[in-house]
């Protein structure tokens, strides 16, 4: 008697839009046979050129966002239902749109159990005071009690859920990941060619590289990085680059016009940054109210020490003694004294760069399927029938 094989459990996911870094993620869960992956995504605007509102740029992606799986642009609530009839579990990112929040409804009163997946942690997304407070928890509870189970980015992220009442059982590891592979191979690639790079930027040998790479906003603190670097002694002062664009990038042309070791680059694509994080010895982000940083994760893999601030979400996961230090948000002195203490030691800097790529290959799109998987099977343990 041949036993009847089941079919692909149907995962219907719901995103504000497609992500840089996401859609690799998309596509590796997309290749798993066991799961039949449909994304519905609220906008499209981030696949032409666009406007971002945090660089205050236009940005138009170099690599494929909607490429390898299956999706549809849904604009109302009935578009977006009209996929549960054949679904099996709703994941959903974030609870931030009517529609979002509107679908996890639809979802619960039609049997169809929800996993939420958000980058929300006590530091980025504070509770308000008083009144204000305990509304928004009676809020946030009423739309946790709609979801079955919990994808957790990381411990900060896990926290917040436990402080909010949600049990053990139902929160489930799925690290926020890059896309590692990506960042690796290029990161090497720049390497062969770093002398060129270094010429290009008009970046002479022998002097250490301190890099910010993301959103020029104030809550970011690039000026505070400034500020610090500018406390250096002044033979001992590394090259400072600035990659990205946003609000600040006019005050730190200001600030810096003077200054021959900075650099403010503007925005770079994705394609360019491992180029960036390859020539840095010390990538910094010591903004606040920050959910995670990816930014991380991808000099990490490039093999670069880290300087986060103690309010990053990526900070309790990535982040030690071994792979870089941890400098409270918006402090210059402290941050001038944490650079001086890495930059004294080239050797043991290489060791912590060496050993930031170790730490975060552990930190990939497989060990996001293994947690995705461990809670479908948790919220749907019955397999769907051939």
């Amino acid at each position: 008697m041949v036993e009847k094989m089941n079919q692909p459990l149907r995962l219907l996911y719901i995103v504000s839009h497609p992500i840089q870094y996401q859609a690799p993620l998309l596509r590796h869960i997309a290749s798993e046979p066991s799961i039949k992956l449909t994304v519905l995504f609220e906008s499209m605007v981030t696949t032409g050129k666009y406007t971002d509102p945090g660089f205050g740029c236009h940005v138009n992606w170099d690599v494929p966002l909607t490429e390898g799986y299956t999706y549809h642009h849904v604009s109302s609530n009935s578009e977006a239902c009209a996929f549960l009839r054949e679904t099996d579990v709703l994941w959903v990112h974030g609870w931030n749109s009517r529609l979002k929040r509107s679908v996890i409804s639809s979802a619960k009163s039609c049997g169809v159990p929800v996993l939420i997946r958000g980058e929300n942690t006590a530091n980025a997304m504070p509770d308000e005071y008083g009144l204000r407070g305990l509304v928004k928890r009676w809020y946030l509870s009423r739309i946790f009690a709609k979801s079955a189970g919990f994808l957790c980015i990381g411990s900060k992220n896990r926290q917040y859920y436990k402080e909010r009442g949600i049990s053990e059982d139902r929160l489930f590891y799925m690290p926020y990941a890059v896309d590692n592979d990506f960042f690796s191979e290029r990161a090497k690639e720049a390497a062969l060619r770093r002398d060129d790079f270094r010429k290009e930027l008009c970046i002479t040998s022998g002097r250490a590289v301190v890099l910010f790479a993301g959103k020029l906003q104030q809550r970011k603190h690039p000026r505070t990085l400034f500020e610090a670097w500018r406390a250096l002694a002044g033979h001992r002062r590394p090259y400072l680059l600035y990659v990205g664009d946003g609000e600040e990038r006019e005050t730190l042309m200001s600030l810096s016009k003077d200054e021959p070791l900075v650099r403010v680059l503007g925005f770079r694509n994705q394609t360019e940054l491992p180029a960036f994080y390859d020539l840095a010895d010390i990538f910094v982000l010591a903004g606040e109210r920050e959910a995670w940083g990816l930014a991380i994760n991808e000099a990490m893999v490039s093999g670069t020490a880290i300087i986060a601030s103690d309010q990053c979400g990526a900070a309790a996961d990535l982040i030690d003694d071994a792979t870089g230090a941890l400098v409270p948000p918006g402090d210059a002195s402290i941050l001038t004294e944490t650079l001086w203490q890495l930059l004294e030691d080239r050797q043991a800097l290489s060791t912590m760069k060496t050993a930031a790529t170790k730490k975060i290959a552990a930190w990939n799109f497989n060990e996001d399927l293994k947690g995705l998987k461990a809670a479908l099977k948790w919220v749907c343990p019955t397999p769907p029938p051939a």
